[in-house]
């Protein structure tokens, strides 16, 4: 093989695409999208934190709303003075959200109460209500059966599990197995769509030149084996140039979202009362995520890698054996079956990421670029399991691309007719 003749098709793939609209709109518009979205979660938080609902409560027990006065006085008003009628008509009227009506019969005998409201609110504010109202009556339950103080402090008590990982080093580290559960699946699914988006590449620049009839040309003076080799290595290049940018972009940005946040919320929720201010403290708390270690981005870079060299492969010989993108479809199900069913079981191993069908499945090397890096994130994955994946992808790459140069070689020269598994099978006895 001729590297140099490699370079130049690799530098005219890169340089052709890299200069493309659609490559330029895309690496743009995730950036924009990121701070959009940005935008949209601090405008979102300080709309609501200006929202009030209040919710009138006729207490003819007289025992309820006070204590719900204190427990939310922004919420609970005390209309126990006014009949059931003239707080019907206040919610027509937009006076108020709702009321409650709570009589003996609620406290001693677990009759159920009803919120008569106008629908606003939601499942947060019904939620948020039940949640107050149990608690109220549960303390005047506590009170009239003369439970001591220190019963009732013990009844109270809520005991919550604090967790810290112990890693095989003997180091005790956070445990951010929520957040990094969540990464793992974003990495998995962002490897699956890559996965598809670059081999789609390279099938519509191998149909591109076919139809064209520039491969002809091309072909006189550059091996296919050449050829395949230096496509595939500039659109991997273009994929890692694209990566490269969102992720330097989103590093900048989250270094700056939080002081940005915390002086929009500052300055959109002054003096809008306990509410906002709690809206406020939140924002910052949720941009404040644990930092990725070193050692997920390598890994994540490397399956990447593989993962795109070991389908790329195989999209090129399709393209190769296709004239349309209908001959793409009919052709591709082998191919994309196997990114479908670990994107499937990508959710099993999110939950479950020690599982036997994990630990097998990561390790499968048409499974392995997607769940690997998704146990990667969650949990401690043993070394040789990391390595035995690796070197099993980049085997099977070895025979996938002995494969597919066989089926461009003859492929790329074809015209005119639809290939079926029948014609791949001869091509690649043939060559």
């Amino acid at each position: 093989m001729n590297w140099k003749q490699v370079l130049l098709v690799l530098k005219r793939e890169y340089i052709t695409r890299v200069r493309s609209k659609g490559f330029i709109w895309a690496t743009i518009l995730v950036p924009v999208g990121f701070v959009a979205f940005f935008g949209v979660m601090v405008f979102v938080t300080v709309w609501e934190s200006d929202v009030r609902f209040e919710i009138g409560i006729k207490d003819e027990t007289g025992a309820i709303v006070q204590p719900l006065i204190e427990l939310n006085p922004a919420r609970y008003l005390d209309h126990s003075a006014l009949e059931t009628d003239s707080l019907r008509t206040m919610v027509q009227q937009d006076a108020i959200t709702g009321f409650i009506v709570i009589d003996e019969e609620n406290i001693a005998d677990d009759k159920n109460l009803e919120l008569i409201y106008s629908g606003s609110g939601g499942m947060q504010l019904l939620t948020s209500i039940r949640s107050d109202i149990r608690e109220v009556i549960r303390q005047e339950r506590l009170r009239r059966a003369e439970v001591p103080q220190e019963i009732q402090n013990i009844y109270e008590t809520s005991i919550s599990l604090d967790s810290r990982r112990l890693t095989r080093a003997g180091e005790e580290t956070d445990d951010d197995t929520v957040f990094l559960s969540i990464v793992g699946m974003i990495l998995g699914i962002i490897i699956f769509a890559a996965i598809f988006s670059y081999g789609g590449y390279v099938t519509r620049g191998v149909i591109e030149e076919k139809t064209n009839r520039i491969v002809e040309v091309i072909t006189s003076s550059v091996k296919p084996i050449e050829l395949l080799t230096g496509k595939m290595a500039g659109v991997g290049a273009l994929a890692i140039t694209q990566f490269g940018i969102w992720i330097i972009t989103f590093f900048g940005l989250t270094t700056i979202a939080g002081p940005v946040a915390t002086m929009l919320m500052d300055q959109q929720t002054a003096g809008l009362g306990p509410e906002a201010e709690a809206a406020q403290a939140e924002l910052p708390m949720l941009l404040d995520l644990p930092s990725l270690e070193l050692n997920l981005i390598i890994y994540f870079v490397i399956f990447f890698i593989l993962g795109y060299l070991l389908y790329s492969s195989l999209f090129a010989a399709i393209g190769a054996a296709s004239d349309s993108d209908t001959d793409v479809q009919q052709l591709m199900l082998p191919i994309g079956s196997p990114i479908f069913i670990a994107y499937i079981i990508m959710f099993h191993t999110w939950q479950s990421p020690d599982s036997l069908l994990s630990v097998i499945s990561s390790m499968v090397p048409f499974f392995s670029p997607i769940l690997m890096v998704t146990r990667i994130a969650i949990t401690e994955v043993p070394f040789w399991q990391i390595s035995l994946s690796i070197i099993l992808i980049f085997l099977t790459f070895a025979g996938t691309m002995w494969l597919s140069a066989k089926i461009y070689k003859v492929g790329i020269l074809n015209y005119g007719s639809t290939a079926s598994y029948k014609d791949l099978l001869r091509w690649v006895r043939q060559s």
